[in-house]
């Protein structure tokens, strides 16, 4: 291993053929851990009548990406600097109904034995100072090998629809302004993250007005109420964005994670 780094210290583009290769073993981290996600999800859906998970979106960095990241990081161009400084070649994103679930999902996750938690930042309870909000986790996992077990680090991005919908907006923001936000777009934004969290919280409230209605006699008449306050919500803040950023143009999103 040690002779291979030093080859593509000096030859990164051999670096970046034999990265397809290492990359297959994130491939399998991904497989291991969409499969917990499945099971937590199904489980709650057959015992519960309940799904905390919405969707899940995964990803895993190419070589370009993992080698423009050691470049903006000044590491080593070798297999070993990205397995010791890269930690989020594989990601997943899960979006939750509300935050509660967010936090639910996290502590099933966390307290599975087999996975090591590395690094957990809450931008819920501290948001990044352009209104960003999510909870981020590094974790490591088992991948049995025919001949080996690797811990393979994994990073979980876990946040509401309100927060998905903020931030797919401002990475298409970003870009098409190619990362210099005029300060103007900056308000905007911060104002349409506030919007989101004060969404989050009464869609909650609601949720939990729900859930106490569905244990009387009538429900019905005031479900239907709550329903409708609910998609009156989602369109509120849905319109209160496309008002901010009408003129955003659709950009795909390749990548998971901000950095």
């Amino acid at each position: 291993m040690e002779e291979l780094t030093q080859q593509y210290t000096i030859n990164p583009k051999k670096m970046k053929n034999e990265l397809k290769r290492f990359s297959l073993i994130y491939k399998f981290a991904l497989d291991e851990m969409n499969t917990k996600i499945n099971i937590l999800k199904e489980e709650f859906i057959h015992i519960h009548e309940y799904n905390p998970i919405e969707h899940c979106n995964s990803r895993i960095k190419s070589p370009e990406s993992i080698m423009k990241k050691l470049h903006r990081k000044n590491l080593d161009f070798s297999i070993e600097s990205i397995r010791e400084n890269i930690k989020d070649i594989a990601g997943i994103r899960i979006i939750c109904p509300f935050i509660t679930d967010v936090y639910k999902i996290s502590q099933m996750i966390e307290k599975q034995q087999d996975i090591e938690l590395v690094e957990r930042k809450d931008y819920i309870k501290n948001p990044k100072p352009n209104g960003y909000q999510s909870l981020h986790l590094i974790i490591k996992i088992p991948v049995f090998m025919s001949d080996r077990v690797e811990m393979v680090f994994v990073e979980l991005q876990l946040r509401t629809i309100a927060m998905d919908f903020w931030a797919s907006l401002e990475h298409k923001i970003y870009y098409k302004y190619d990362k210099e936000i005029p300060e103007r777009i900056k308000k905007d934004l911060k104002d349409a993250a506030i919007s989101a969290a004060e969404l989050d919280s009464k869609m909650e409230r609601i949720n939990n007005e729900v859930a106490h209605l569905k244990g009387q006699d009538d429900p019905d008449e005031d479900l239907l109420l709550f329903n409708e306050l609910l998609n009156l919500q989602k369109t509120n803040f849905q319109s209160i964005l496309q008002r901010f950023f009408v003129d955003v143009p659709k950009v795909k999103r390749n990548d998971i994670g901000t950095d």
